[in-house]
């Protein structure tokens, strides 16, 4: 599979890069720091570290030439970089025929069962005081959700860095009953399984132990 992994510097990103590639796909990796990803360059011939940003679009549009599927990790950086960089992505997909979209985004956008009308976010479900990021996150599953691509978003909550303990509650649009976090790595994991499966799609998946 020729793969497309934005934010592959990041934690998820890190433990999804390194699982793709043992399991021999080809990854593209747009990133702004090279040396970050030179060491896994040097060791996996089939990856490719493509120079750039995600705010620019001839940069995506570059690294999506000729994907299978789009995996994106990308944060909100304290800014607008994800309600900015998500339209660059759709485009992009659209443009090279692209249908495959796997996004991590946070718990605070799934729905609230408190107040199933709000997000977990504008709800009083949510422990959170600051709500900036939790907006950026809402803005691309609005984006993503008015396009005609196979998306899914998947939402932990408290993300310590952890273990890989490969057993996890997933549950579609609601983060599973008493969820109170779930490792880096079983983020990962569950992300990167999206990609052999044909569930989820056109969803947000809330995922804890």
């Amino acid at each position: 599979m020729n793969l497309v992994l934005f934010g592959a510097t990041g934690r998820v990103g890190g433990h999804i890069l390194a699982t793709a590639l043992q399991d021999g796909h080809h990854v593209t990796a747009l990133v702004r720091t090279m040396e970050k990803l030179v060491h896994h360059q040097n060791q996996w011939g089939n990856l490719r570290v493509l120079p750039g940003n995600v705010l620019d679009l001839a940069d995506v549009q570059r690294a999506v030439k000729g994907a299978d599927a789009v995996i994106s990790t990308l944060g909100t950086d304290g800014g607008t970089t994800l309600s900015d960089g998500i339209p660059h992505l759709v485009r992009a997909m659209e443009q090279e025929g692209v249908k495959r979209i796997i996004t991590v985004g946070t718990a605070g956008i799934l729905q609230s069962r408190t107040s199933p009308e709000l997000l977990r976010y504008q709800s009083s479900e949510s422990k959170r005081k600051l709500t900036r990021a939790a907006e950026e996150h809402h803005k691309a599953y609005t984006l993503l959700a008015q396009t005609e691509l196979d998306w899914t978003i998947v939402c932990p909550t408290y993300l310590p860095d952890g273990t890989l303990l490969g057993s996890y509650r997933v549950e579609r649009d609601f983060l599973p009953v008493d969820g109170a976090e779930i490792s880096v790595p079983d983020t990962a994991a569950f992300t990167y399984s999206l990609l052999s499966s044909g569930e989820y799609i056109r969803s947000r998946v809330g995922i804890a132990y």
